[in-house]
C-alpha cells in the first residue's frame, strides 16, 4: 500500500515527503485514492475504517471507484466529480482520469465485459469507455469521447463515435511525473 500511495503522491507533487503529503491531504483526488489503497490492502479494524472513509469521500467528491478495482501505481485524479469505474475494470500505471469519466461494463453483445487500460492512459473530461475493450499504452482519450472498441498503443481517440488517430507521443505533456 505504501509503495502505491507514494507513487500516487509523486504524480501529484513530484515528491513523497511530509510536505507533499500535507498538500495531498488537502487535494480531493489524492485523499480519495489514499483511502482507496488503504481499503484495498489493510486488514482488521483499519480495513473497516478505511472502507467507511472511502464511502464518505465517494459521496462527498462524487467518485465511485470500488476498493477492489485493480489500479496500477501513479494513479492521478485530475478533478473530482462524477467519476464512475466498474469494479472489474483494470487500470495500468501512470494513468490520469478527469471529471465526468465512466469506465463501465457492457452487459450484452459482442462487447460484453469491462475495459482493460494499459499504462500511461490519459482520459479527458466526460469520456466514456465501455465493454470488453483493451486500451493500449500511451493512449489519450479526448474529452467527450465514446470508446467501445480496442485502441492500439500510441493513439489518440477523438469524438463520439470515437475515431483513432496514431501518434507516437500521444500523452506527451499530458502525463507528468511518471513513476517507474
Amino acid at each position: 500500500m505504501l509503495k502505491y500511495s507514494k507513487s500516487d503522491l509523486y504524480r501529484y507533487y513530484g515528491s513523497t515527503g511530509w510536505k507533499s503529503f500535507a498538500r495531498g491531504w488537502r487535494t480531493p483526488g489524492f485523499r480519495y485514492i489514499f483511502f482507496f489503497r488503504l481499503a484495498a490492502s489493510s486488514n482488521g479494524l483499519l480495513k473497516i475504517v478505511a472502507r467507511l472513509l472511502l464511502k464518505r469521500y465517494s459521496i462527498r467528491y462524487g467518485i465511485q471507484i470500488p476498493y477492489n478495482t485493480l489500479i496500477g501505481e501513479g494513479f492521478y485524479i485530475g478533478h473530482f466529480g462524477t467519476i464512475v469505474v466498474n469494479s472489474q475494470a483494470v487500470i495500468g500505471k501512470n494513468c490520469n482520469i478527469s471529471q465526468g469519466v465512466t469506465i463501465g461494463q457492457a452487459n450484452r453483445g459482442k462487447g460484453q465485459g469491462v475495459p482493460v487500460l494499459g499504462n500511461e492512459v490519459w482520459i479527458g473530461a466526460n469520456a466514456v469507455i465501455v465493454g470488453n475493450v483493451k486500451i493500449g499504452n500511451d493512449v489519450l482519450i479526448a474529452p467527450n469521447a465514446y470508446v467501445n472498441f480496442d485502441v492500439p498503443d500510441h493513439s489518440i481517440v477523438i469524438g463520439n463515435p470515437g475515431t483513432i488517430r496514431s501518434s507516437e507521443a500521444a500523452t506527451a505533456a499530458y502525463i507528468n511525473r511518471k513513476v517507474g
